[in-house]
């Protein structure tokens, strides 16, 4: 009788907890160069899109039902994965009970000299060659990822291993997105020395979809192509059917807003996210361009949000303004990019139109020429474009503390 009732209060208690659970802010450094007043989300209560966001955000974390998914989308800040990954983790971890899938990832270091996110890896049985949507031809059309590898003329594999121990995302489907040159070649997914085949094939969206027993870490992609053929992979997409928090992050090195709109898969794939928020990081490397015109900048960001929009007509955009950044003028010498201010313009006028809102970095990092500040003291690259790890998990954090105090709002104004 003693067992059943703890039983019973242990039930009692979990059904509680999503109703108590709270995001608590994490803390951080004080930095006297910066601004970390300014670390908040800018947007209108009366109009953002990020208030029916916020309440389906609580809606799926007080009843365990259904799906919230989040997309980090940018250039090289993202793909390195730090800085996505410290949201993703200060998310996942207020609410451990909500963790859903892992959604979109890519064996970025399957190809030679491309790095990967630090919270899975990548090993390989053979060298694949790399595609980009920076490059000038595609040798196929890319999709939502921006980026594809492949193999030719001969089978191969890429084993990928989740390595954060804190977080656990089961899996028991796995979406392999990609294409052969001849149509023919079908992958498999082996979970240690199961091997498993496609209950859907899809060519027209170019998927292959496989249900797979529970693993916890790892699944290797299996591409049989015999001396002809090339198959090409530009993403794996982690499923279940558990209800919860799911945060993607994909981004490309080097990449501007052209050319995620030249990846003609691009709103296909974002089907698969259905994206309730979107948080854009892109603009560095448009700010970086000699012939850089606001105009065009914002007509771009337009075309990429209404393909979005196009999927989830009430997705929430939040537009994370480019950090202070430096271009190179010489061999030893930097001039600070004035650009980055006409974007931060641009991005306040973007989310007015768009009723989304606006995280301030380049007011945040203490503004023009704060690049300088945060290198000296190891926040930042030498490159005084990028940041080091202990830089990218702090502006995650930051980001966080805003997306709290951003939730806060909303229920006190709504919740009432």
């Amino acid at each position: 009788m003693e067992r059943k009732i703890t039983a019973i209060l242990v039930l009692f208690m979990a059904m509680l907890m999503p109703l108590s659970a709270q995001m608590s802010k994490c803390p951080v450094d004080s930095l006297e160069y910066a601004h970390f007043e300014a670390d908040t989300l800018a947007f209108d209560l009366q109009t953002s899109k990020l208030v029916p966001f916020f309440q389906k955000f609580d809606e799926v974390v007080n009843s365990g039902e259904g799906n919230v998914n989040i997309l980090h989308l940018g250039s090289s800040h993202v793909q390195a994965g730090t800085l996505s990954h410290t949201i993703r983790r200060d998310l996942l971890l207020s609410y451990p009970h909500l963790i859903a899938r892992r959604g979109m990832i890519f064996p970025y270091s399957a190809a030679n000299k491309c790095n990967n996110p630090a919270d899975y890896l990548i090993k390989r049985s053979c060298e694949f060659q790399l595609i980009r949507n920076v490059y000038q031809e595609h040798l196929t059309p890319l999709g939502g990822t921006g980026i594809a590898v492949y193999v030719q003329g001969q089978p191969a594999e890429i084993k990928i291993t989740l390595n954060d121990e804190e977080l656990e995302f089961c899996t028991n489907r796995i979406i392999v997105l990609g294409e052969s040159n001849d149509g023919k070649v079908v992958p498999w997914i082996r979970v240690d020395t199961t091997y498993y085949y496609p209950v859907i094939k899809d060519p027209e969206l170019r998927r292959f979809v496989f249900d797979v027993k529970d693993f916890t870490d790892s699944f290797a992609v299996v591409m049989p192509c015999d001396s002809s053929q090339r198959f090409t992979l530009t993403g794996v997409f982690l499923d279940n059917d558990s209800p919860g928090l799911t945060f993607h992050s994909i981004g490309v090195n080097g990449a501007d807003l052209d050319d995620y709109l030249r990846c003609p898969y691009f709103s296909m794939d974002m089907e698969l996210l259905q994206p309730d928020m979107v948080i854009f990081g892109i603009g560095i490397n448009d700010a970086n361009s000699e012939n850089f015109d606001s105009v065009t900048f914002k007509n771009r960001y337009l075309q990429l949000i209404q393909r979005i929009k196009a999927v989830n007509p009430d997705c929430a955009f939040v537009f994370i303004t480019n950090n202070d950044s430096y271009k190179k003028v010489s061999r030893r010498g930097y001039a600070v990019n004035k650009n980055n201010m006409q974007v931060r313009d641009v991005m306040y006028r973007l989310a007015a139109e768009t009723q989304g809102a606006v995280w301030d970095q380049f007011d945040i990092m203490g503004g023009l020429k704060s690049m300088d500040q945060w290198r000296i003291h190891g926040y930042a690259q030498t490159d005084r474009i990028h940041f080091t790890v202990k830089g990218y998990k702090l502006l995650g954090n930051l980001f966080f503390n805003a997306f709290v105090d951003a939730h806060e709002k909303v229920k006190e104004v709504f919740n009432q």
